[in-house]
């Protein structure tokens, strides 16, 4: 147990490679479908949430966090966790790797991998919605996916995405959500939004739209006409239908059909355009199975320094 990779953020993100982390993804989703669990252990206002997940070849994970709201008042972060990585082969510890590096390489890696099929080729302008950590972490990621690329950013709160612009060459804050939607290439929404913010209406032939944020089943960030224009993708029909308001509230009122789901991540070769015409919509919906993925590849990188 001595020699027990103890991965902690700084020096783990050093070893990493957002191209390379899309390539162990694709890998991932060639082995057999995970079997996944969540849990959840509340102590108001505290919780703690483990998500598991078995890969048959790649092995076991449980990502904990817990969540104290109360830690702020004193200057300490709200939420913490850790990933424990397991061996397949015999169930025995493998890694100890931290929450914040897995989250954020999962969540913009996921992001990255479908907007590299599913984007229009020679994209250029992406936009961002929202100006939180996530927002940071896509700039990471669709620089190194898009090395051409500018970005625009647009936040409820101005002053956050003037100070998330501050020190990138090629990121600038905007104002006006409609005319940022309509001039962009590739639309990235990150928020906490329990009300679309992009409408249908505003979408222009070609464009690409990747939907982060909304997690829970109240929660949504681009409206009914959206995603009547769009063709739409998901990172795992498991994890988001019946789950995600973003998927699950136009399915219950019959703006669309099941069948309009075309393909996640288990069909990646159906990640594709039929035109250039095409508006794509791709929701991003998490999971245990993803943070397996991405902590093989971290523990990967790391024993290869």
């Amino acid at each position: 147990m001595t020699d027990l990779p103890i991965i902690p953020f700084a020096q783990g993100e050093a070893t990493l490679n957002w191209l390379g982390l899309t390539r162990a993804l694709t890998a991932g989703h060639d082995l057999p479908k995970a079997s996944i669990g969540d849990t959840f252990l509340y102590r108001d206002p505290d919780t703690l949430l483990s998500r598991s997940a078995w890969i048959d070849g790649m092995g076991l994970a449980v990502k904990s966090a817990t969540v104290f709201p109360g830690n702020a008042r004193h200057g300490m972060p709200s939420i913490n966790g850790a990933v424990t990585l397991f061996s397949d082969r015999d169930g025995t510890l493998e890694a100890l790797i931290d929450f914040h590096l897995v989250t954020k390489w999962k969540t913009a890696g996921d992001s990255l991998l479908a907007a590299l099929h599913l984007a229009r080729a020679g994209s250029r302008e992406i936009l961002i919605v929202g100006a939180g950590t996530v927002a940071a972490s896509l700039i990471d990621a669709f620089s190194a996916g898009f090395p051409d690329a500018r970005f625009a950013v647009w936040s409820r709160t101005a002053a956050n995405a003037q100070r998330l612009a501050q020190g990138h060459d090629r990121v600038r804050a905007v104002q006006d959500l409609e005319s940022a939607v309509r001039a962009a290439d590739i639309i990235l929404c990150a928020t906490m939004s329990r009300e679309p913010l992009i409408a249908g209406a505003w979408l222009q032939p070609g464009q690409h739209l990747n939907l982060i944020g909304a997690y829970r089943p109240d929660m949504r960030e681009i409206d009914d006409m959206a995603m009547q224009r769009a063709r739409i993708y998901v990172d795992s029909f498991d994890t988001t239908i019946g789950h995600i308001g973003e998927i699950e509230i136009p399915l219950s009122r019959g703006v669309i059909a099941r069948d309009d789901l075309l393909a996640d991540f288990y069909n990646l070769p159906e990640f594709a355009r039929t035109t250039d015409a095409d508006i794509t919509v791709f929701k991003n919906g998490g999971g245990a199975h993803l943070d397996l993925m991405t902590s093989r590849y971290i523990l990967d990188r790391w024993r290869a320094r």
